[in-house]
């Protein structure tokens, strides 16, 4: 084992965490990119065999309490510590909230939410031990804000921020950081391999024109968003923070429309969104 930090980082296979892993192994960390679908790695194997980066890909599914076990089990033989935990690995399901089945809704908290947790829980035994470590949640402007169809996301994203925040100074005592990112429109796969509720794709659903709307908005503003390798570098520099916050936002969309959130009625601000989505 030598003295370099050790990172895992969680949802790999592309945008936002593979960016994470490149640009943490570049900076030196020993790096463990993890994700569901081992089959997803190809394009991360390319880019950590052409630069020799120091980057293990191993199976991880945040979902399963014996994968999330394994995983860490796996790491800690390796590596013996483990500093750094990016929590990434989530995914959106949208529609409107009356055509979302509970069952839906719980499938998104288990990734987002409870997935996070699971990781987390199995990491901070290791970083008590160390007395040191930093615990980053990846969050979302939809973390701060919500819009109109994606209840069950934004939800999800609020109650990530709600925990990071309420476990933030329990950890301070044992050196351990929590870190949260709020990322706006990230030109990912993330909007493309999004679910559908299944009542909004029915063409009876009262909600059908509006979702219709809201996709065609959605796909302007992707459009414009920033690379993932941006959200990476906010990343790298909140871990490295020699005066650290608990949050970092992370594109210039959120940090307008988190401005104009603290100057407008709800009304207003609702309004701005919608025609900004239009």
């Amino acid at each position: 084992m030598d003295d370099k930090k050790v990172a895992l980082i969680t949802g790999c296979s592309s945008g936002i965490g593979l960016s994470t892993s490149v640009a943490l192994a570049r900076s030196g960390c020993t790096t463990y990119a993890t994700m569901r679908d081992l089959s997803k790695s190809k394009l991360l194997q390319s880019i950590l065999e052409k630069e020799k980066l120091p980057i293990s890909i191993i199976q991880l599914d945040v979902i399963e309490d014996k994968s999330v076990t394994r995983a860490i089990k796996d790491i800690i033989e390796k590596s013996g510590r483990i500093d750094i935990l990016v929590n990434n690995a989530g995914f959106g399901i949208t529609g409107a909230f009356e055509d979302l089945t509970v069952d839906e809704i719980k499938q998104q908290f288990e990734t987002n939410f409870f997935g996070l947790i699971r990781v987390t829980q199995g990491v901070l035994p290791y970083m008590r031990s160390q007395h040191s470590g930093v615990i980053v949640n990846i969050s979302s402007g939809l973390g701060r804000f919500g819009v109109a169809t994606n209840s069950a996301y934004a939800s999800s994203k609020f109650a990530v921020e709600g925990l990071t925040e309420s476990m933030s100074p329990e950890l301070k005592q044992f050196g351990i950081r929590t870190v949260l990112i709020e990322p706006g429109i990230i030109r990912t796969k993330f909007i493309q391999s999004s679910k559908l509720a299944r009542k909004s794709k029915d063409i009876t659903s009262p909600y059908r024109k509006y979702m219709e709307n809201m996709e065609k908005g959605m796909k302007k503003l992707i459009e414009c968003g920033q690379a993932p390798e941006y959200v990476a570098d906010i990343i790298l520099s909140a871990i490295q923070d020699n005066n650290p916050k608990l949050r970092y936002l992370a594109g210039q969309d959120v940090e307008q429309i988190l401005e104009a959130k603290e100057k407008l009625s709800d009304e207003d601000f609702h309004n701005m969104l919608k025609k900004m989505s239009s």
